[in-house]
């Protein structure tokens, strides 16, 4: 296809969400929760084709050497699926933010003043891999009043498609507009681009995958993105932590799914807690993570006789995306809270401590979407925060910061009532 086709197809697919997006922002709560009671019935009946989809990508993906870690995010099962129906599901059930009115004032003059949210309008979807996300925008879309085109990467084109029918069957059944979710059937750049450039039609762009991705659509976009480059996400134990809570959350952090944007790539450990060094270790090589010390955890892990590798300086502020950890030995709350300013990502930043002084200002000073105190950074997530799901993770802080659920994914304007009031002045 020339690149003027390209052109015509992105302005056809943006003009049709424009004209959906009018369509839903006035669609009642009742209609787009019998569309998305739809999507989730339509994901259990349709499961079969669409695992074999998936079934498909997969070998596809395997015999073009992606990584574990992409392999992962790519693979669907019957457990995965009912999850991501469960998803679908949990956005309906969630109160519709559209209309909600955030604060409410009279002015001196008598004019009342009230701010009420209203859908962004059209959003454009990029991500690469995770088919859930295909479901979960869908949904997100649906229920705060926002059309979506749905990029996905061409490694799990026939898996979206498939699920991309199960959208289109909750729009039918609901006499809703079949462009408020369209997916686009060509991993083409050139289609891609040009969406990016369709700054009259579409509201936001939010890329999701790696972070070559994201920095390619936001260098070559003229509609707004929010971005989120990568998850370096640091777990502190402190010298007042708790051994067992220590163990357990820093296992499930690095090595439940170390190939998510939430697992934990770095494990800062208190010189004052240095004696539970080896406990650590042993249970993340245990799950088969490769540690990558520092010279002073480097020396505390081999005295304990707990393998590790010595660790380079690329090592810090990187995103393994597998069972690889970074460790460090700090001298303290003030070390390692100036080692995440330098090394962080924005993302998640976790703490270990019964100390509660010390969990509170790890809490304002730690810069991040999410701080977590006593628990897995796997938890800065939508679904796990109640959002019903998440369209993302926002590193950016304009206009959303950390998981974006359907608030994230309104505006708010201002309604302005008066009985004949005029301004005065020159």
């Amino acid at each position: 296809m020339s690149e003027e086709a390209m052109k015509a197809r992105a302005r056809e697919l943006a003009e049709r969400a424009k004209a959906a997006a009018r369509e839903l922002a006035r669609a009642p709560t009742a209609q787009k929760d019998r569309a998305l009671e739809e999507i989730a019935r339509a994901l259990g009946e349709q499961a079969p084709a669409i695992l074999a989809a998936n079934a498909e990508d997969l070998a596809d993906g395997r015999r073009a050497g992606l990584s574990e870690a992409m392999l992962d995010r790519l693979g669907l099962d019957e457990k995965r699926l009912e999850g991501v129906a469960g998803a679908v599901a949990a956005v309906r059930a969630l109160a519709d933010p559209v209309g909600e009115v955030t604060g409410t004032w009279r002015r001196p003059n008598g004019l009342q003043v009230q701010r009420v949210r209203i859908p962004l309008g059209v959003v454009l979807m990029i991500y690469e891999a995770r088919p859930n996300v295909t479901t979960d925008a869908a949904a997100l879309c649906l229920k705060s009043g926002n059309a979506v085109i749905l990029r996905g990467g061409k490694e799990a084109l026939r898996t979206n498609l498939a699920l991309g029918q199960a959208a289109a069957r909750g729009l039918a059944a609901a006499g809703l507009p079949p462009g408020a979710i369209q997916l686009v059937d060509t991993p083409d750049r050139a289609l891609m681009l040009a969406l990016l450039q369709q700054d009259e039609l579409v509201d936001l762009a939010i890329p999701r995958g790696g972070e070559a991705l994201i920095r390619f659509v936001a260098e070559n976009a003229r509609v707004p993105v929010v971005k989120h480059y990568k998850g370096v996400c640091h777990l502190f134990v402190h010298a007042a932590a708790d051994a067992k809570k220590a163990v357990k959350i820093a296992v499930n952090a690095k090595a439940q799914r170390p190939g998510v944007c939430n697992a934990a790539e770095c494990l800062l450990i208190d010189r004052a807690a240095i004696g539970l060094l080896p406990q650590l270790g042993r249970a993340l090589v245990e799950r088969k993570v490769e540690l990558r010390a520092f010279p002073e955890s480097l020396a505390a892990l081999a005295a304990a006789g707990v393998a590790a590798l010595p660790a380079s300086p690329e090592d810090w502020g990187r995103e393994f995306l597998d069972l690889v950890m970074a460790v460090r030995v700090v001298g303290g709350l003030d070390e390692a809270l100036e080692h995440i300013a330098r090394y962080g990502s924005l993302h998640t930043e976790a703490i270990v401590t019964q100390d509660i002084s010390t969990a509170q200002r790890f809490c304002r000073e730690a810069e991040a979407s999410a701080v977590v105190v006593n628990a897995s950074t796997r938890f800065n997530d939508g679904g796990e925060l109640g959002l019903g799901a998440e369209i993302g993770i926002s590193t950016s802080k304009l206009h959303a910061f950390g998981p974006m659920g359907l608030a994230e994914l309104t505006a708010q304007k201002f309604m302005v009532v008066g009985d004949g009031q005029v301004r005065g002045g020159s």
